[in-house]
């Protein structure tokens, strides 16, 4: 197919039947479970999941759980609850901010802020970003926060230290939202379900055993504007439809570019699907409008973040075979 901007275009209809009846023959047949658990955001890849896996297993079959903790903004568990109410599926709202306090996530967290801004105290908003426009800049990748003080915002360089201590105790949020989701799955026999989305599947945009982990992923094949399509045509509410994609990890409203991907997901679902189909970085400019530099700096960070988040994707190295087991692999 000649690269355009029409590459992701797909008949909805068409594609909402064929993802419903692997998954439900993935729940029910190849799992064995009784229905599908899903933890909703208040985003738009979560919400498609849960439109997706209603119509696949009938609302009685899937769960919905909203988990917030202290960074959560209000809307998200109010677009939530009205999706679940929606779809006609039982849910339950869980606030985890009292697992991560006692487990240390927000003093760990904030400890490491103070360590490049002193005066920083728990009641500032604040977020973490990359440096600037990383699409006209061959430079390397650092992160700031990004701290409120009276009204202004102010930025801070990060240490590698600090950097990756904010990381690790922000993962603590993950991986708790995946317990609670476990728990409900072993609860009603149900499995549970993943939410990325093909550039956060293939860019490692997930942490390992947080919302990494999962039973199956049914939307890790599509491209994020391919999602936006889906859910509206399985009929998520318009308030997440029409929402841009959002962290609501930090108190300070953070998009996934300021953190992460290096242009925004419209550029950059083209850009992966013409990396991923041989397109040349003069071709490919020609129909987006950049330069073949532009292109070229995006398909850098497409590989480089294949390199360097492949271990995300691995099962658990053995050191020596068990043979016995690969008869009972599901497949």
């Amino acid at each position: 197919m000649k690269f355009s901007k029409q590459v992701l275009d797909m008949d909805c209809e068409a594609k909402a039947a064929e993802l419903s009846e692997k998954l439900r023959e993935a729940v029910l047949k190849k799992l064995k479970k009784r229905g599908l658990v899903v933890a909703i955001s208040g985003g738009i890849d979560s919400a498609c999941v849960a439109a997706l896996a209603t119509r696949a297993l009938g609302p009685d079959r899937v769960f919905g759980i909203l988990l917030p903790e202290r960074d959560s903004s209000g809307w998200s568990s109010q677009l939530g609850r009205k999706l679940c109410e929606k779809l006609g599926i039982k849910y339950q709202l869980h606030d985890i901010a009292p697992i991560l306090e006692a487990a240390g996530c927000y003093r760990q967290r904030d400890e490491a802020v103070r360590s490049v801004f002193p005066e920083f105290t728990p009641d500032m908003k604040w977020k973490i970003v990359m440096h600037g426009d990383r699409l006209n800049t061959d430079a390397v990748n650092f992160f700031y926060v990004v701290v409120q003080v009276n009204g202004e915002e102010r930025r801070f360089r990060l240490t590698p230290q600090a950097y990756t201590q904010i990381v690790a105790a922000t993962n603590f949020k993950q991986r708790t939202r995946k317990m609670m989701d476990y728990f409900h799955a072993d609860r009603l026999n149900f499995a549970v379900a993943g939410t990325p989305n093909r550039l956060e599947y293939d860019q490692g945009f997930f942490v390992k055993l947080g919302d990494g982990a999962a039973d199956v992923k049914p939307i890790a094949g599509l491209y994020k504007t391919q999602v936006y399509r889906l859910a509206k045509h399985l009929g998520v509410i318009d308030e997440i439809t029409s929402g841009e994609p959002t962290t609501d990890t930090f108190s300070l409203p953070q998009s996934q570019e300021d953190f992460y991907f290096s242009v925004h997901y419209s550029q950059l679902d083209l850009l992966m699907w013409a990396r991923n189909h041989g397109v040349s970085t003069e071709e490919a400019a020609e129909v987006m409008g950049l330069t073949p530099r532009q292109v070229q700096r995006v398909y850098d960070d497409i590989d480089q973040k294949r390199r360097s988040t492949a271990y995300l994707h691995s099962a658990p190295l053995l050191l020596e075979p068990v043979p016995e087991l690969d008869t009972f692999k599901i497949a």
